[in-house]
């Protein structure tokens, strides 16, 4: 990078930090810490809840996600509104209602505590892994890309955040996510007019777009139903649904985000509102990505985006084959996609049908060819998954100084926002639903904040350390929501059944909990569905063995309170 580069990365990175700090010196109490003391306007809880779940995985992954599979990733949010819809009515009431801290105090409530500590516990495990996969993520790429030693990004980028979570809380995360996506959002849009500044002067984004169209890379919906189809309208629908009611209405992450509104019209207004705006922004950014793949229609582009793993396979001959073979594709395609443009342009719809076949054809050759070169890589031990490196080797080769230092600041911006939130919910559920329910009973108000304060330390250090020893794990924006869909079924299910199944108790629910998560693990070891349909199987199991079991409950459960 360049030095301006570096300036704009440091005044950007500082200017969080510093306000993030500025906002902790605010007195505290352990509701404020914890919740930010319910003091959020809507927009702040719409903002918040965004840029926790809008992770550096999101803005790196999601570009050369499109890249590579297309637009129909996009699907996977369809569930979102009609999830934002449900928690409004339902979840944020009685979380409102009870003046909880964390989402789990209900279910002792409703239940009793081994089953309020089981629900914690399944989100503390998969929140603690996925959080250190989510430093990992950027850290790797960072590292790949610029030599950076992967030890020293890892603690970076988890140690930076950590001055401000640690010293401020619920309540500097909160604040600190306003700015975050203001920067990170910004940034995009910069991406994507850049992009399209950079192609042929005769090309403009309508034109863009419609050569993206002609390749296969905006088609954003597939109406087949397909068990294993990752990305239908389908899947999205319900298990995105599923996926979404858990994530938003059980994961102590972005609980803890809206419990922080003012009332609860404040967050039910913010919730329908990122689930109003998050299809749109993820849509934006998934074409950032299918803009950049028009742009490597007419700049060559590397056989594996990963060049440091390329490097181990360059000086073989089967290498430099498939090298000259990839050229003499790339220059006929280019040729091809040219006289695709100008047709389009003219109208002439029987030429761009024959040109759109041809292209495309050439276009599954060079995947082939992709394929083949992934498959060299393997062979020599490297990393063959490339999906992560496309946009951000396109930014460093392409964009001007200043940019490039803005986009990093970005990766690294996404990367506290989200980050922050999830070690603010696990010290949320750690000192509430462990420390001070099972251990500490009657500590002073001090005591719980100082304690919290070492808990967000704590979570910091070992989600680091999960980064440090993170494997190869593939896309990484798959591979969150994957882990995630392992466990937030069972834990939705849970909610579920205290909601609406008020004949059954605590008893029949802990086993039926229990019994489904070993159901979901199971399909999941045997690969037997799309990770998405986890999410429905974990929640429909946990209420039918509830149904089967509740005769383990000797006497009523008393109704919940709402």
């Amino acid at each position: 990078m360049s030095l301006l580069d570096w300036i704009v990365l440091g005044v950007t990175l500082t200017f969080i930090v510093g306000y993030g700090i500025y906002r902790s010196r605010q007195q505290q109490n352990l509701e404020t810490y914890l919740t930010g003391g319910h003091t959020l306007t809507w927009w702040h809880v719409c903002l918040s809840v965004m840029a926790t779940q809008a992770s550096a995985v999101t803005f790196l992954s999601g570009p050369g996600q499109a890249y590579t599979d297309g637009m129909r990733f996009v699907q996977f949010y369809f569930g979102l509104p009609l999830a934002m819809v449900v928690i409004s009515i339902t979840f944020i009431p009685i979380f409102h209602r009870l003046n909880v801290y964390t989402a789990y105090e209900y279910l002792e409530t409703r239940f009793d505590l081994k089953t309020r500590t089981l629900t914690a516990l399944l989100f503390l495990l998969p929140r603690w892994l996925s959080t250190g996969i989510s430093i990992y993520a950027p850290s790797i790429i960072l590292s790949t890309i610029f030599g950076w030693d992967i030890v020293w990004t890892n603690l970076a980028m988890g140690g930076i955040l950590l001055i401000y979570t640690v010293l401020g809380g619920s309540r500097a995360v909160s604040y600190t996510h306003v700015q975050q996506m203001f920067i990170v959002l910004g940034g995009m849009f910069l991406a994507g007019y850049l992009v399209v500044r950079l192609l042929p002067e005769n090309m403009g984004l309508v034109d863009t777009l419609e050569v993206a169209g002609k390749m296969g890379k905006l088609q954003t919906i597939n109406w087949q139903f397909d068990w294993n189809d990752r990305y239908n309208i389908w899947s999205g629908l319900i298990g995105g649904f599923f996926l979404q009611l858990s994530y938003f209405g059980t994961d102590q992450s972005q609980v803890g985000r809206y419990l922080g509104g003012e009332t609860i019209g404040q967050s039910r207004l913010g919730l329908l509102m990122n689930g109003i705006v998050k299809i749109p922004m993820q849509f934006l950014i998934l074409l950032v990505g299918a803009l950049v793949f028009v742009f490597y229609q007419f700049h060559q582009p590397p056989l594996l985006f990963n060049e440091t793993a390329l490097k181990k396979v360059e000086h073989t001959a089967q290498y430099q084959t498939l090298q000259r073979e990839h050229t003499q594709r790339f220059e006929e395609k280019k040729q091809v996609v040219t006289q695709l443009q100008s047709a389009l342009e003219r109208g002439d719809e029987g030429h761009i049908t024959s040109l759109q076949q041809r292209v495309q054809t050439l276009d599954h050759q060079t995947t082939e060819l992709r394929n083949q070169t992934k498959k060299l890589v393997q062979a020599e031990g490297g990393d063959a998954n490339d999906t992560n490196y496309v946009f951000l080797s396109f930014v460093v080769k392409y964009l001007p100084p200043g940019v490039v230092g803005l986009l990093i600041a970005i990766i690294f911006i996404a990367s506290m926002g989200s980050i922050a939130s999830a070690i603010s919910s696990l010290t949320s559920s750690f000192v509430v639903d462990i420390y001070r329910r099972m251990w500490v009973k009657n500590g002073t108000e001090a005591h719980y904040i100082r304690v919290s304060k070492i808990s967000t330390a704590v979570w910091g250090m070992l989600s680091i350390a999960v980064a440090m020893y993170a494997s190869r794990v593939g896309s990484l924006i798959e591979a969150v929501n994957i882990l995630g869909s392992l466990f937030y079924g069972t834990v939705l299910g849970v909610f579920v059944v205290a909601f609406y199944f008020k004949s059954i108790g605590a008893q029949a629910t802990f086993w039926a909990a229990v019994g489904a998560e070993i159901l979901v693990v199971v399909c999941w070891v045997l690969n037997l569905t799309a990770f998405l349909w986890l999410n429905v199987i974990g929640c429909v199991a946990v209420v039918g063995l509830g149904l089967v079991l509740k005769g383990l409950d000797r006497t009523t459960n008393s109704p919940t309170q709402d």
